[in-house]
């Protein structure tokens, strides 16, 4: 009874993980998805960032202190949600204090300046959003791999080790049934046969 309670276990341990595997898989697919277009996104953005600053640099010359003028930027917040046990990062940008602030005077820039620092906004927001990615995808990965060794050790070693075990216990109970059996065929035989002799 201890085996097959076991063995009962193990395919439901076995049934939830490939479940759990199975909705990883489907969560990290979304993800890889989602990665490839935002790194799409980043490139373009880059490249129409870089043109805006060059046409600047070429308009006002060298622009090094209104670049510096722009602060440092601490807004970036890391929390995490879990799927199916597996911590997932949320990278979120904090800028409701300075979301429409300008950081430098805009009498000494031009239209390409500002679009510079527009773009540059926008590909931190979306580098931001494929760092938060691109680490659920990995953190998916390990989490798949190590449910796939697991339930691939209970499906190869643990299941066919309890259904031998139970098998072996089965057979040896049947076998003591069919002996106890026939010890009992043989004692009512003996006392019918006791009886009979009795009688005679």
């Amino acid at each position: 009874m201890t085996f097959k309670k076991s063995l009962s276990l193990a395919r439901t341990g076995y049934e939830l993980l490939d479940k759990k595997r199975n909705i990883l898989v489907r969560e990290m697919m979304t993800l890889i998805d989602a990665a490839s277009e935002i790194q799409n996104k980043i490139d373009i953005t880059y490249s129409k960032a870089y043109l805006a600053l060059q046409k600047a640099n070429i308009a006002l010359g060298y622009i090094d202190e209104l670049a510096k003028s722009v602060p440092e930027d601490n807004s970036i917040q890391l929390t995490y949600r879990s799927v199916m046990g597996v911590e997932i990062p949320i990278v979120t940008i904090d800028e409701s204090d300075n979301e429409n602030t300008l950081f430098y005077p805009l009498g000494t820039t031009n239209t390409a300046f500002d679009e510079a620092y527009v773009c540059f906004r926008e590909v931190k927001r979306l580098t931001a959003h494929l760092a938060e990615v691109e680490n659920s995808v990995y953190r998916l990965a390990d989490a798949i791999k190590k449910t796939q060794k697991r339930a691939n050790a209970l499906k190869n070693i643990m299941i066919p080790k309890f259904e031998e075990t139970v098998k072996f216990i089965s057979d040896a109970l049947e076998e003591k049934e069919r002996e106890e059996f026939s010890r009992l065929k043989v004692i009512k035989a003996q006392k019918q046969s006791k009886a009979e002799g009795a009688g005679a």
